[in-house]
Protein backbone atom coordinates (compact mmCIF):
# COMPACT_ATOMS: atom_id res chain seq x y z
CA UNK A 1 0.00 0.00 0.00
CA UNK A 2 2.84 2.36 0.88
CA UNK A 3 4.43 1.71 -2.51
CA UNK A 4 1.14 2.48 -4.28
CA UNK A 5 0.75 5.80 -2.42
CA UNK A 6 4.32 6.73 -3.19
CA UNK A 7 3.76 6.00 -6.86
CA UNK A 8 0.58 8.09 -6.93
CA UNK A 9 2.32 11.02 -5.25
CA UNK A 10 5.15 10.80 -7.77
CA UNK A 11 2.72 10.82 -10.69
CA UNK A 12 0.90 13.83 -9.21
CA UNK A 13 4.16 15.71 -8.75
CA UNK A 14 5.24 15.00 -12.31
CA UNK A 15 1.84 16.12 -13.64
CA UNK A 16 2.06 19.28 -11.57
CA UNK A 17 5.51 20.06 -12.94
CA UNK A 18 4.35 19.55 -16.52
CA UNK A 19 1.20 21.62 -15.91
CA UNK A 20 3.25 24.42 -14.38
CA UNK A 21 5.72 24.36 -17.25
CA UNK A 22 2.85 24.36 -19.73
CA UNK A 23 1.26 27.42 -18.12
CA UNK A 24 4.60 29.22 -17.99
CA UNK A 25 5.21 28.40 -21.64
CA UNK A 26 1.74 29.66 -22.57
CA UNK A 27 2.33 32.91 -20.66
CA UNK A 28 5.75 33.38 -22.25
CA UNK A 29 4.28 32.66 -25.68
CA UNK A 30 1.50 35.18 -25.13
CA UNK A 31 4.01 37.82 -24.06
CA UNK A 32 6.23 37.03 -27.02
CA UNK A 33 3.25 37.26 -29.35
CA UNK A 34 2.24 40.66 -27.93
CA UNK A 35 5.82 41.86 -28.11
CA UNK A 36 6.14 40.76 -31.73
CA UNK A 37 3.04 42.67 -32.85
CA UNK A 38 3.65 45.79 -34.87
CA UNK A 39 0.83 48.28 -34.37
CA UNK A 40 -0.16 50.40 -37.36
CA UNK A 41 -0.67 54.04 -36.39
CA UNK A 42 -2.07 56.54 -38.89
CA UNK A 43 -1.27 60.25 -38.84
CA UNK A 44 -1.65 63.43 -40.84
CA UNK A 45 0.94 64.62 -43.38
CA UNK A 46 1.06 68.38 -42.76
CA UNK A 47 0.09 69.47 -39.26
CA UNK A 48 3.17 71.33 -38.12
CA UNK A 49 4.48 71.30 -35.38
CA UNK A 50 2.69 68.00 -34.55
CA UNK A 51 3.58 66.10 -37.72
CA UNK A 52 5.54 67.34 -40.72
CA UNK A 53 8.58 66.68 -42.89
CA UNK A 54 11.72 68.63 -41.97
CA UNK A 55 14.52 69.94 -44.20
CA UNK A 56 16.23 66.52 -44.06
CA UNK A 57 13.07 64.88 -45.40
CA UNK A 58 12.48 63.26 -42.00
CA UNK A 59 8.97 62.91 -40.62
CA UNK A 60 9.02 64.71 -37.25
CA UNK A 61 6.84 66.63 -34.81
CA UNK A 62 5.29 66.59 -31.35
CA UNK A 63 2.96 63.66 -32.09
CA UNK A 64 5.77 61.73 -33.77
CA UNK A 65 8.14 62.19 -30.82
CA UNK A 66 5.50 61.50 -28.16
CA UNK A 67 4.54 58.22 -29.85
CA UNK A 68 8.21 57.21 -30.11
CA UNK A 69 8.83 58.01 -26.43
CA UNK A 70 5.71 56.15 -25.29
CA UNK A 71 6.57 53.09 -27.41
CA UNK A 72 10.10 53.03 -26.00
CA UNK A 73 8.76 53.32 -22.47
CA UNK A 74 6.21 50.54 -22.95
CA UNK A 75 8.28 48.30 -25.21
CA UNK A 76 5.90 47.99 -28.15
CA UNK A 77 6.60 48.21 -31.88
CA UNK A 78 4.66 50.36 -34.31
CA UNK A 79 4.63 51.58 -37.90
CA UNK A 80 3.64 55.21 -38.39
CA UNK A 81 1.81 55.82 -41.66
CA UNK A 82 1.54 59.41 -42.90
CA UNK A 83 -1.79 59.32 -44.73
CA UNK A 84 -3.43 62.71 -44.29
CA UNK A 85 -6.34 63.47 -41.97
CA UNK A 86 -9.30 62.03 -43.89
CA UNK A 87 -7.43 58.97 -45.14
CA UNK A 88 -5.97 58.36 -41.68
CA UNK A 89 -9.37 58.44 -40.01
CA UNK A 90 -10.82 56.16 -42.70
CA UNK A 91 -7.93 53.69 -42.31
CA UNK A 92 -8.65 53.29 -38.59
CA UNK A 93 -12.39 53.06 -39.16
CA UNK A 94 -12.04 50.14 -41.60
CA UNK A 95 -9.28 48.37 -39.68
CA UNK A 96 -6.38 49.10 -42.02
CA UNK A 97 -4.71 50.93 -39.13
CA UNK A 98 -4.97 50.28 -35.39
CA UNK A 99 -4.89 53.84 -34.10
CA UNK A 100 -4.64 57.52 -35.01
CA UNK A 101 -2.37 60.24 -33.65
CA UNK A 102 -2.91 63.48 -35.55
CA UNK A 103 -3.86 66.30 -33.23
CA UNK A 104 -7.32 64.75 -32.86
CA UNK A 105 -9.43 66.84 -30.48
CA UNK A 106 -11.32 64.80 -27.89
CA UNK A 107 -14.98 65.68 -28.33
CA UNK A 108 -18.31 64.02 -27.63
CA UNK A 109 -19.36 63.88 -31.27
CA UNK A 110 -16.38 61.64 -32.06
CA UNK A 111 -16.89 59.50 -28.95
CA UNK A 112 -20.52 58.98 -29.97
CA UNK A 113 -19.29 57.92 -33.42
CA UNK A 114 -17.10 55.17 -31.95
CA UNK A 115 -13.77 56.89 -31.32
CA UNK A 116 -12.07 55.62 -28.15
CA UNK A 117 -9.63 58.20 -26.84
CA UNK A 118 -6.57 58.07 -24.63
CA UNK A 119 -5.97 60.56 -21.86
CA UNK A 120 -5.44 64.03 -23.31
CA UNK A 121 -1.82 64.75 -24.25
CA UNK A 122 -2.03 68.41 -25.31
CA UNK A 123 -4.56 71.20 -24.75
CA UNK A 124 -5.16 73.39 -27.79
CA UNK A 125 -7.40 76.29 -28.73
CA UNK A 126 -8.54 77.07 -32.26
CA UNK A 127 -8.02 80.53 -33.73
CA UNK A 128 -8.82 82.55 -36.83
CA UNK A 129 -6.07 83.98 -39.02
CA UNK A 130 -6.47 86.67 -41.66
CA UNK A 131 -4.37 88.12 -44.46
CA UNK A 132 -1.37 90.12 -43.24
CA UNK A 133 -2.81 93.40 -44.51
CA UNK A 134 -6.40 92.65 -43.40
CA UNK A 135 -8.36 95.10 -41.22
CA UNK A 136 -10.32 92.26 -39.58
CA UNK A 137 -9.71 92.34 -35.83
CA UNK A 138 -12.79 90.71 -34.27
CA UNK A 139 -15.58 88.21 -34.86
CA UNK A 140 -17.90 91.10 -35.67
CA UNK A 141 -15.61 92.01 -38.59
CA UNK A 142 -16.28 88.55 -40.04
CA UNK A 143 -20.02 89.19 -40.34
CA UNK A 144 -21.35 88.13 -43.74
CA UNK A 145 -17.92 87.02 -44.95
CA UNK A 146 -16.44 83.80 -46.36
CA UNK A 147 -14.12 81.80 -44.10
CA UNK A 148 -12.02 78.73 -44.90
CA UNK A 149 -11.83 75.57 -42.77
CA UNK A 150 -10.14 72.17 -42.93
CA UNK A 151 -12.54 69.25 -43.22
CA UNK A 152 -13.35 67.26 -40.09
CA UNK A 153 -11.36 69.40 -37.66
CA UNK A 154 -12.08 71.22 -34.40
CA UNK A 155 -11.37 74.44 -36.29
CA UNK A 156 -14.22 73.64 -38.68
CA UNK A 157 -16.49 72.95 -35.71
CA UNK A 158 -15.50 76.29 -34.17
CA UNK A 159 -16.37 78.16 -37.38
CA UNK A 160 -19.71 76.38 -37.63
CA UNK A 161 -20.49 77.19 -33.99
CA UNK A 162 -20.52 80.92 -34.82
CA UNK A 163 -21.74 80.57 -38.41
CA UNK A 164 -25.34 81.64 -37.77
CA UNK A 165 -24.46 84.38 -35.30
CA UNK A 166 -22.18 86.12 -37.81
CA UNK A 167 -23.80 84.93 -41.05
CA UNK A 168 -20.64 83.21 -42.27
CA UNK A 169 -20.19 81.31 -45.52
CA UNK A 170 -17.84 78.38 -44.98
CA UNK A 171 -15.54 76.93 -47.62
CA UNK A 172 -14.13 73.48 -46.78
CA UNK A 173 -10.64 72.26 -47.75
CA UNK A 174 -8.91 68.90 -47.38
CA UNK A 175 -5.54 70.23 -46.16
CA UNK A 176 -4.08 73.20 -44.34
CA UNK A 177 -1.78 74.63 -47.08
CA UNK A 178 -4.68 74.94 -49.54
CA UNK A 179 -6.82 76.57 -46.85
CA UNK A 180 -4.09 79.11 -46.08
CA UNK A 181 -3.64 79.96 -49.75
CA UNK A 182 -7.36 80.59 -50.15
CA UNK A 183 -7.06 83.41 -47.61
CA UNK A 184 -3.80 84.76 -49.01
CA UNK A 185 -5.37 84.88 -52.50
CA UNK A 186 -8.39 86.74 -51.12
CA UNK A 187 -11.05 84.12 -51.82
CA UNK A 188 -11.78 83.82 -48.08
CA UNK A 189 -11.25 86.58 -45.52
CA UNK A 190 -10.08 84.23 -42.77
CA UNK A 191 -9.23 80.63 -41.95
CA UNK A 192 -9.36 78.77 -38.68
CA UNK A 193 -7.11 76.08 -37.22
CA UNK A 194 -5.53 74.96 -33.96
CA UNK A 195 -3.59 77.89 -32.53
CA UNK A 196 -0.12 76.26 -32.22
CA UNK A 197 -0.35 74.91 -35.77
CA UNK A 198 -1.47 78.25 -37.18
CA UNK A 199 1.25 80.19 -35.34
CA UNK A 200 3.98 77.74 -36.32
CA UNK A 201 3.02 77.68 -40.00
CA UNK A 202 2.89 81.48 -40.24
CA UNK A 203 6.36 81.70 -38.69
CA UNK A 204 8.11 78.74 -40.32
CA UNK A 205 6.65 79.15 -43.81
CA UNK A 206 6.59 82.93 -43.89
CA UNK A 207 2.87 82.95 -44.69
CA UNK A 208 1.31 86.34 -45.36
CA UNK A 209 -1.15 85.79 -42.51
CA UNK A 210 -1.61 87.10 -38.99
CA UNK A 211 -3.59 86.07 -35.91
CA UNK A 212 -5.81 88.82 -34.45
CA UNK A 213 -5.96 88.81 -30.64
CA UNK A 214 -9.10 87.46 -29.03
CA UNK A 215 -10.34 85.32 -31.94
CA UNK A 216 -9.76 81.91 -30.39
CA UNK A 217 -11.98 79.17 -28.94
CA UNK A 218 -12.09 77.91 -25.35
CA UNK A 219 -9.89 74.92 -26.28
CA UNK A 220 -9.90 71.15 -25.76
CA UNK A 221 -7.35 68.31 -25.42
CA UNK A 222 -5.85 66.18 -28.17
CA UNK A 223 -6.06 62.41 -27.79
CA UNK A 224 -4.55 59.24 -29.26
CA UNK A 225 -7.50 57.26 -30.65
CA UNK A 226 -8.58 53.74 -31.52
CA UNK A 227 -11.92 52.74 -33.02
CA UNK A 228 -11.85 49.00 -32.38
CA UNK A 229 -12.25 47.90 -28.73
CA UNK A 230 -9.99 44.94 -29.54
CA UNK A 231 -7.08 47.42 -29.60
CA UNK A 232 -7.62 48.50 -25.99
CA UNK A 233 -4.21 47.04 -25.12
CA UNK A 234 -2.54 49.67 -27.29
CA UNK A 235 -4.59 52.47 -25.72
CA UNK A 236 -3.69 51.24 -22.23
CA UNK A 237 0.00 51.19 -23.11
CA UNK A 238 -0.23 54.69 -24.55
CA UNK A 239 -1.84 56.02 -21.35
CA UNK A 240 0.73 54.31 -19.14
CA UNK A 241 3.64 55.50 -21.27
CA UNK A 242 2.25 59.04 -21.43
CA UNK A 243 2.04 59.21 -17.65
CA UNK A 244 5.63 57.97 -17.39
CA UNK A 245 7.15 60.41 -19.89
CA UNK A 246 5.31 63.27 -18.19
CA UNK A 247 6.79 62.17 -14.87
CA UNK A 248 10.36 61.75 -16.14
CA UNK A 249 10.51 65.02 -18.10
CA UNK A 250 10.63 63.60 -21.64
CA UNK A 251 7.17 64.98 -22.46
CA UNK A 252 8.07 68.55 -21.54
CA UNK A 253 11.36 68.26 -23.43
CA UNK A 254 9.40 67.31 -26.58
CA UNK A 255 7.10 70.32 -26.23
CA UNK A 256 10.05 72.62 -25.63
CA UNK A 257 11.81 71.27 -28.71
CA UNK A 258 8.98 72.34 -31.03
CA UNK A 259 7.16 75.18 -29.27
CA UNK A 260 9.94 77.30 -27.76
Amino acid sequence: MKKVLTALVSVALVASVFTGCSKKNETAAAKKSAGDKTWIVATDTVFRPFEFTNEKNEFVGIDVDILAAVAEDQGFKYELQSLGWDAGVAAVQVGQADALIAGATIKQERIDAGWIFSDGYFDATQTFAVAKDSKIASFEDLRGQVVAVKNGTAGADFARSIKDEYNLTIHVFEDSPTMYQDVILGNSVACVEDTPIMADNIKSSGLALKIPAGMESAGAPYGFAIMNPANQELLDMFNAGLANIKANGKYQAILDKYLK
